[in-house]
C-alpha cells in the first residue's frame, strides 16, 4: 500500500478507530488501578496531535489568515457573545448546587485552543483559520471569563482565573508543536527526504488523535464515581450544547456570509470547548475535587462522543451553496 493509501483508509476508518477507542479507554480506566497517573501524558499527547494536524495546514497563509475580518467577528461573536447567551437560556437545567454551577460555566464558556482543529480539520472545516485565530482565542477567554463568572454567579467566582494554565496551555500545545511543523514543512520545501518525512507524518492524524482520546479518558474515568450524582445532573445541559452549539455557530456564519470551510470552522469553535486547559484551574479552587473536575471530565466525555458527529455531519454544512469572500 501506499502512504497516501494508508492515509486515505485511516481518514475513512476513523470514526470506527475513535469509539473503539472511547470504548476500550472506558474499560481500562474502570478496571486497572492506579490508571488516573497516566493523566501526566495527557499535554505530550495533545501537542502530538497538534503537530501531526499543523502538519497538513499550509502555514505560509497564517499571516492572511488574521486578516479575515469577517471569519474573525462571526468567530468572537458566536463564542464570546452568543454561546454566553446560550448558557444563560440553559442556566435553569442545572442543579443549584454552586460548585456544579461553576464547573458547567467555567468549561462551556471557553473555547477551546488545542483538538479543536484536529477536529475542524477531520470535518472539512477551514482549519488553518481557526489555528491562526487560537492566540485571540486564548487571550480573549483569559480575560472575559473572571467578567462572565462573575455576571452569572456573583463576584466571588471570578478569584479562581489564573493566567498560568492559559500561557502554559498556548506555549506547549499551540506554539511549540506550531513552530516544528514549520520547520518540517520548510524542510520538505527545500529537500526530497524532507518531502517523503513529511508524507509519512501525514499518517500520524487519525492515530494522534486516537492516542489523546485514550489518555484524556483514561485518566478521568476514575474520578467520575467519587462525583457520580453530580456528574449525570450536567448530562442533559451537555447534550443540549452539544446538539445547540454548532448550530448556533453556523447561523452566525451564515449572518456574517461566511463560504462552507469558514462556516464550518466556526460551528467547530462555538461548539468545543476548553475543557483540557480549564481542568487546572478546577483542581486549583479550594474544596473543588472531586465535584468540580467530575462536572468539566462529564463535558470531554460528552464532546468526544460529539466530535465524532461533528466531524461527519458539520462536514456537510455549505456544500451546496457557492463559496464568498470571507
Amino acid at each position: 500500500m501506499t502512504i497516501q493509501s494508508i492515509k486515505e483508509t485511516l481518514e475513512i476508518r476513523q470514526i470506527g478507530i475513535y469509539l473503539g477507542t472511547i470504548v476500550m479507554a472506558v474499560v481500562i480506566g474502570l478496571l486497572v488501578p492506579g490508571v488516573a497517573a497516566v493523566e501526566a501524558g495527557i499535554n505530550p499527547a495533545l501537542a502530538f496531535m497538534l503537530f501531526a494536524t499543523f502538519l497538513q495546514v499550509p502555514l505560509t497563509d497564517l499571516g492572511k489568515a488574521v486578516t479575515r475580518v469577517r471569519f474573525m467577528a462571526a468567530l468572537l461573536t458566536g463564542n464570546f457573545i452568543v454561546i454566553p447567551v446560550l448558557l444563560a437560556a440553559l442556566l435553569w437545567l442545572l442543579p443549584a448546587e454552586p460548585m456544579v454551577r461553576l464547573g458547567v460555566l467555567l468549561v462551556l464558556l471557553a473555547p477551546c485552543i488545542d483538538y479543536v482543529v484536529t477536529f475542524s480539520h477531520l470535518g472539512r472545516a477551514d482549519a488553518h483559520l481557526l489555528l491562526a485565530a487560537t492566540p485571540v482565542l486564548l487571550l480573549l477567554q483569559l480575560l472575559l471569563l473572571p467578567a462572565y463568572l462573575a455576571a452569572f454567579l456573583g463576584p466571588g467566582a471570578a478569584g479562581i482565573i489564573e493566567a498560568g494554565p492559559f500561557i502554559h496551555a498556548f506555549v506547549w500545545l499551540i506554539a511549540v508543536p506550531f513552530v516544528l511543523a514549520g520547520l518540517v514543512q520548510a524542510w520538505a520545501a527545500r529537500r526530497r527526504v524532507g518531502e517523503r518525512v513529511s508524507q509519512v507524518l501525514g499518517l500520524l492524524p487519525v492515530p494522534a488523535t486516537a492516542l489523546v482520546l485514550l489518555v484524556v479518558i483514561v485518566s478521568v474515568v476514575p474520578q467520575l464515581g467519587q462525583a457520580a450524582n453530580a456528574a449525570l445532573s450536567v448530562v442533559p445541559v451537555y447534550i443540549a450544547f452539544a446538539f445547540l452549539a454548532p448550530l448556533v455557530g453556523w447561523l452566525v456564519a451564515r449572518f456574517f456570509k461566511l463560504d462552507g470551510p469558514t462556516g464550518r470552522a466556526v460551528a467547530f469553535s462555538t461548539a468545543t470547548r476548553n475543557s483540557l486547559v480549564i481542568l487546572p484551574l478546577a483542581f486549583a479552587v479550594p474544596g473543588a475535587i472531586p465535584v468540580l473536575p467530575a462536572v468539566i471530565v462529564t463535558q470531554t466525555l460528552v464532546e468526544l462522543v460529539s466530535e465524532m458527529l461533528y466531524i461527519r455531519l458539520i462536514a456537510k454544512l455549505g456544500r451546496s451553496r457557492p463559496a464568498e469572500a470571507s
